[in-house]
């Protein structure tokens, strides 16, 4: 067969898998948007932020979405494609005219390589900038609606404040609790029956409470405490100390080359930490020669010294003991890891999903494409609980956090060997 028919052979096949894929990722898109984002909106709309801005912020939330259906909507997409064709006998009429199986194939690989490269640019790139541009958009929507920073049953922390709330609504907020420091550095237990929110003063979330009991010990008279009523109390908070509260940029939220560095930059002060270690144990075990020489030179004196000596050798043994034991590691740096792992196994994983869907598709020869998608949604919640339990399991031991990110990877590539290897059998 010449290359004008490969082509057509390319496109035919080629136009069914986009087309099944798009409709797989408006599927896990919706799913996903519904999930996440919508909860969210009605969430910030009930507080009476524009429109415009809650849009914004859905905005900037987009990018983890589609990074995450890319590769679900290229497994999903080539089980519907090639099933179809499986189920309508196109694939024996393939084999029947002298197309060999890897050119039915080889037009699924490439595009599902060109999803995985835009589920990588999507999550390298466009899913830092929209974390970003949502924190600092939520953070100038503070300053105007500081009430968003208030929900029911919450625990918040701002610098050196914790303050707890029962339920929240239309008559304010309820059974309220504020541990902080007075001017005096005393510590101070403040407990409210109900509050509500004052936002007449620009760059301050004022909670007005009534019903207040106070209690402080401690400051200049450390043994003292006084223990105080009162009807109604004003209690105000800094935007600012809420800005604070925001977390830094994470790994997540990172371009993967400014993960790498800095994963250069903490493997480097891991390993000046394992030197200091070094040196402490040699200086251990000089201190130990140093004893031994001076404990012979005593015993040889004074033989009723070999008990003394004895004690402050087996002491310095056990020093030296417990510094080897004692672990160097860094857990940020694991976190890391496994972040700067997960940002290329799961683009990856649009090739390794097609790797397994192609062959297994084969099977189908009723319903191709009903089959096919179900199967495809099993086969996406077996991966992402391999996914969740291998960075649980990477962040809570010195597990591989290669292994951790590219174990479901790698099973899924095994699951499309054995239906190959089976196929080839039939």
């Amino acid at each position: 067969m010449n290359t004008r028919s490969y082509r057509k052979i390319y496109g035919y096949i080629g136009s069914e898998f986009i087309f099944s894929t798009l409709t797989a990722f408006l599927f896990f898109f919706c799913v996903f948007f519904i999930n996440q984002l919508l909860l969210l909106a009605e969430e910030i709309l009930s507080k009476k932020v524009p429109f415009l801005d809650v849009s914004r912020l859905i905005l900037y939330s987009l990018p983890a979405i589609v990074a995450f259906s890319a590769p679900f909507s290229a497994l999903v997409g080539c089980l519907m494609a090639v099933g179809k064709f499986a189920s309508s006998n196109e694939i024996i009429a393939f084999k029947a005219s002298g197309i060999p199986q890897i050119r039915l194939f080889l037009p699924v690989f490439v595009l599902g390589g060109l999803f995985a490269l835009l589920s990588f640019g999507v999550n390298d790139y466009f899913l830092p900038w929209g974390t970003v541009n949502f924190t600092k958009l939520y953070r100038k929507l503070l300053y105007t609606h500081p009430e968003l920073e208030l929900e029911s049953y919450s625990i918040k922390n701002y610098q050196d404040t914790i303050l707890t709330n029962g339920p929240l609504d239309a008559e304010g907020i309820r059974q309220i609790l504020i541990l902080d420091k007075d001017p005096d550095g005393a510590k101070r237990i403040i407990t409210s029956e109900k509050g509500f929110l004052d936002k007449s003063i620009p760059g301050v979330v004022q909670l007005v409470l009534q019903g207040v009991s106070l209690l402080s010990v401690g400051g200049k008279e450390k043994e003292r405490y006084t223990y105080s009523f009162a009807d109604q109390m004003s209690y105000n908070i800094l935007l600012k100390n809420i800005s604070i509260s925001f977390r830094g940029l994470g790994p997540r939220e990172m371009s993967s080359y400014d993960v790498y560095k800095e994963i250069q930059k903490k493997y480097k002060e891991l390993y000046e930490r394992i030197q200091e270690k070094d040196v402490r144990i040699q200086s251990l075990q000089l201190r130990y020669l140093e004893a031994y020489t001076e404990g012979i030179r005593l015993i040889l004196q004074n033989p009723s010294a070999f008990a003394n000596v004895r004690e402050n050798l087996l002491r310095l043994s056990q020093q030296i003991e417990q510094e080897k034991s004692r672990p160097v590691q860094d857990r940020s740096l694991q976190l890391y890891l496994i972040e700067f792992y997960k940002k290329f196994s799961i683009p990856a994983g649009c090739i390794f999903f097609v790797l397994f869907a192609f062959p297994t598709a084969l099977f189908t020869k009723r319903s191709g494409k009903v089959v096919g998608f179900g199967l495809g949604l099993l086969v996406s919640i077996l991966y992402w609980g391999m996914l969740v339990a291998g960075q649980t399991l990477g962040v809570r031991s010195s597990f591989s956090p290669f292994l951790s990110m590219w174990i479901p990877n790698f099973v899924i590539l095994l699951l499309g060997a054995f239906s190959f290897l089976l196929g080839r059998r039939r």
